[in-house]
Order: structure tokens, then C-alpha cells, then sequence
């Protein structure tokens, strides 16, 4: 698990230019702020997922801070007004958490690698059902919604339709099953709708669950949780929406796309 992660280079990879910092956490203030010890030193550290990770943000459990001064996370062109006030924003933590060592398992809670983990498997042809489409545009918007990706064919002879693609970041697993959502989304539900609209218009559309743990069998949809997810995920896969859930290899040094499982629905 310490091992760097060695892959071919067609899979998908996110790797850290620097070392991680290990520390114990001890309480989460907010959706966004954790106290953790380092060296038995209280510090103050942002948290990069903003969901409720009762399972894994447990008093006394090892995790793994990213020091702010690293910029290697931030996407290489930053082309949008979004992206730029991002990479541009004046940390106020010296640290960011990113991984969890659950029992022995490393979870990544870090919500921006799946989609760095996606748009690399595109680039590469990663995904077989994706290999048409060579024109990838990030944060395309859509009705009300910006979605993750865009992807067209027009330049191949296929002549297939644009490609919505809406990647969810997973951290709870139950029982070996993936869930998601840990906490009630409304943007979420928004999103499979609009999904589902794209492909009401003509277009195709998908929904990629990065699962950044290796401990899963399989995906659902966290019903006690947020229902109303649920059902908006199982309408727009009756309507034609493709839904896949992938797992991932997670060590201190990168994180890459592992194998495919099921989602059940």
C-alpha cells in the first residue's frame, strides 16, 4: 500500500509531486475544517470534501495532510473564471486532508481527483464506450447545471452525438457496496436530471462514481441517506443515462482508476 503505484499508461493516474504529512485527527469544527495533531501539535487543516465522512473522520485515526505550498493538484490550464479564482485563492491552512487510514485501507476524501482521474482516462481512451470522442471541454453548461465534461465526435466519421459526463466522488463504502451520497444533495439530484434531459434532447450522457477506495464490490445509491438522489439516478438511467462506478488503488503518492463494479440499482 506504501508502494508507489505503478500502471500502464493507458490507466488512469493522479500522482503527487510531493510527500504527504501524517497526523492524527481529532475533531472536524466544520464541513471544512478539521483539527488534526501533528507531532502532538494541534494544527488547523482544510478539508477537501465537503460530506459528512462520519465513518472515516473518527478522533485517533492516522491521516494524510497535503502541504498548501503543493500546486501540483491544480489543473494544469486553468481556462475558466473558476478554475483561475481557485488556483489564485489565498489559503488560510497550512495544510489540506486528503486521505484516511481506515483499518488499514487508505480513502481518499480529496473531491477534485475523480475528476482529474476522468479527464486523464479520457485523454488516454480509458473508456471503451468514450473512444469516439477527442474534444473534451471541462465544466460545460447545461440547462441549469454546469456538468463536468462535454465530449464531442464531430471531427470522427462516426458522426456520434455530444456526451454529457457527470463525475461523482464515493468515499462510503457498507458492507463491500460503494454508497453515495454520505449527505442529503440537492445538486446531485439536479444533476441526474439534467442528464436525463440531455438525452431528451438528442444527446448522450453518463455518470462516472470514482470510488477513491479499493474495498468495494459494488455501487448504489445511498437511499437512507438521500432518496431523492436515488430516484433521480434511476430515472435518468431508464432514460439512457449511463451510470458506472469504478474503484481505485490509493497509496500516499497517487491514486489510479482500479477495476470496474457493478451498479445496482
Amino acid at each position: 500500500m506504501n508502494d508507489t503505484i505503478r500502471e500502464h499508461d493507458s490507466i488512469p493516474l493522479f500522482a503527487r509531486d510531493k510527500p504527504l504529512v501524517e497526523a492524527t485527527f481529532l475533531s472536524r469544527p466544520n464541513r471544512f475544517v478539521a483539527i488534526v495533531s501533528i507531532d502532538g501539535k494541534e494544527v488547523q487543516t482544510h478539508v477537501a470534501d465537503p460530506g459528512r465522512l462520519e465513518e472515516l473522520l473518527i478522533p485517533g485515526v492516522n491521516v494524510y495532510l497535503l502541504p498548501a505550498q503543493d500546486t501540483s493538484r491544480e489543473p494544469a490550464k486553468a481556462k475558466d473564471t473558476k478554475r483561475k479564482r481557485r488556483a489564485g485563492h489565498k489559503r488560510k491552512t497550512a495544510y489540506t486532508l486528503v486521505l484516511v487510514d481506515y483499518d488499514g485501507t487508505l480513502v481518499s476524501i480529496d473531491s477534485r481527483v475523480p475528476n482529474e482521474l476522468v479527464y486523464d482516462g479520457l485523454s488516454k481512451g480509458f473508456f471503451p464506450e468514450l473512444r469516439a470522442y477527442h474534444c473534451i471541454k471541462r465544466e460545460a453548461g447545461f440547462g441549469e447545471s454546469r456538468l463536468d465534461f462535454r465530449l464531442s465526435a464531430s471531427a470522427c466519421p462516426s458522426g456520434d452525438p455530444d456526451c454529457l459526463i457527470e463525475v461523482k466522488s464515493v468515499s462510503l463504502v457498507r458492507d463491500a457496496r460503494a454508497l453515495f451520497p454520505d449527505a442529503p444533495t440537492i445538486r446531485g439530484a439536479r444533476h441526474m436530471r439534467e442528464l436525463k434531459d440531455a438525452v431528451s434532447s438528442g444527446l448522450k450522457a453518463s455518470v462516472i462514481f470514482v470510488i477513491q477506495r479499493e474495498d468495494a464490490e459494488s455501487f448504489s445509491p445511498n437511499d437512507a441517506m438521500d432518496p431523492k438522489f436515488g430516484i433521480a439516478l434511476r430515472e435518468a438511467v431508464r432514460s439512457g443515462v449511463d451510470a458506472w462506478a469504478y474503484t481505485s488503488r490509493v497509496s500516499k503518492e497517487s491514486i489510479a482508476l482500479n477495476r470496474q463494479v457493478p451498479v445496482v440499482l
